[in-house]
């Protein structure tokens, strides 16, 4: 395998992109979607939160009834499943069957990301694998910064279906790439035995280690989700701008995700201290200087270089304080979800009761709660990852 990351990982980024463009599209069709299944927009809102829920909670359900499957074959499943999910979605004849589709997606967007950091972990030698889980989540990063952003072009031309059409074919192709270009490695980092699986979830290190997850993603997407409004509202931009600026914040988060997938192996824990630090700083920024022009750009961009960005310093802590094994990281990626379900709907609330900087106060908040969570190993004065001998970690 040696020290570089194999062609496979990057096969795997193409369906985290497809499963990713399929989470933002609706947020970019609300008005034609509500128009064409005769819904409010509030019930078209509602299919982000479905899709969302039954990311966190279906997922790792999937990711156990597929333990005793190869890597491989587990992925080609979930690609069956999403295809199908996102078929119907293109579809529907109606709202409900409609949240029965983002239902189906959502439970396989959540159990298809657990696999494949699994699968980058096995492709990878350990001390290149936060780099593999970078690469295969630049997926994510340019389902933000071209997904959404093409999805959306083709919907308003063409209808929402036809976005959803489009999905469905680039999971397809995803899903030949993979068939042809993924090996079938074996089970080595899955027991398949359930009971044996959720023993390490007896571990008080990894509790801690997820919430840290959850913080860390609750405090970006407590700003991300309210962006457009805030931008428009409070700082003052065009709504024809707004684009252009999103588009440079998902370069921002493209570039943030490289340079902590080259770091996050050897300095997880510092990437974290300086990342969770810095995400402080920029949405406390944001929150005071929200009517300016120049220094929100400046805010916002920060937030997208230190934000999600910490996605692999994440995966590769918590590979170490619980294993590299599916039903982990499928867990954790459930813990991710749920801090941008936290992050997004007490944002939300806030800015009722209060104003749109709001959502940037509290992310800076859970931003410090999160550096709070990693004081316990800064107080031990050692990485994670020397508390458990590799062979616990790694088999």
């Amino acid at each position: 395998m040696g020290d570089t990351v194999p062609r496979a990982v990057y096969v795997v980024a193409i369906g985290v992109f497809a499963m990713v463009t399929s989470e933002f599209v609706v947020a970019g069709l609300m008005p034609q979607m509500a128009a064409g299944l005769d819904a409010t927009i509030p019930q078209i809102g509602y299919l982000i939160t479905a899709f969302a829920v039954a990311m966190t909670f279906g997922g790792p359900v999937l990711a156990v009834a597929l333990m005793r499957l190869r890597p491989k074959r587990a992925l080609m499943v979930l690609f069956a499943v999403f295809v199908l999910g996102n078929a119907l979605a293109a579809a529907a004849p109606t709202y409900a069957v409609m949240v029965v589709a983002r239902v189906l997606t959502g439970v396989t967007t959540q159990a298809f990301f657990g696999v494949a950091i699994t699968l980058c972990f096995q492709l990878t030698r350990p001390e290149v694998s936060g780099r593999a889980v970078a690469v295969a989540l630049n997926g994510l990063m340019l389902g933000t910064l071209l997904g959404l952003p093409f999805s959306t072009l083709i919907g308003e031309h063409h209808g929402w279906r036809a976005a959803f059409w489009v999905i469905t074919g680039i999971a397809v192709l995803a899903a030949v790439a993979t068939a042809l270009g993924v090996p079938d490695v074996d089970r080595a980092h899955d027991s398949g035995n359930l009971k044996e699986e959720l023993t390490v979830f007896r571990s008080p290190r990894l509790w801690r280690v997820l919430s840290t997850s959850t913080l860390v993603i609750g405090a970006t997407f407590s700003a991300f989700s309210y962006f457009n409004p805030i931008l428009t509202q409070v700082t003052g931009f065009a709504t024809s701008t707004v684009p252009w600026l999103l588009i440079a914040y998902g370069a921002a988060t493209l570039v943030g995700n490289t340079v902590v997938g080259r770091l996050a192996d050897r300095h997880t824990l510092p990437v974290l201290v300086v990342g969770l630090a810095l995400n402080t700083v920029f949405l406390a920024g944001f929150a005071l200087l929200a009517d300016a022009k120049a220094p929100a750009v400046a805010a916002m961009l920060g937030i997208g270089l230190v934000g999600v960005t910490m996605n692999p310093a994440m995966a590769t802590r918590v590979q170490r304080a619980g294993n590299a094994r599916s039903l982990v990281n499928t867990v954790h990626t459930s813990f991710i979800t749920l801090g941008i379900i936290i992050g997004s709907s007490v944002g939300g609330l806030l800015i009722t009761v209060s104003d749109l900087r709001a959502p940037l106060w509290l992310g800076a908040a859970m931003a410090v709660l999160g550096l709070v969570t990693l004081v316990p190993d800064l107080r031990a004065g050692r990485p994670v990852e020397r508390d458990r001998p590799a062979a616990e970690v790694m088999v």
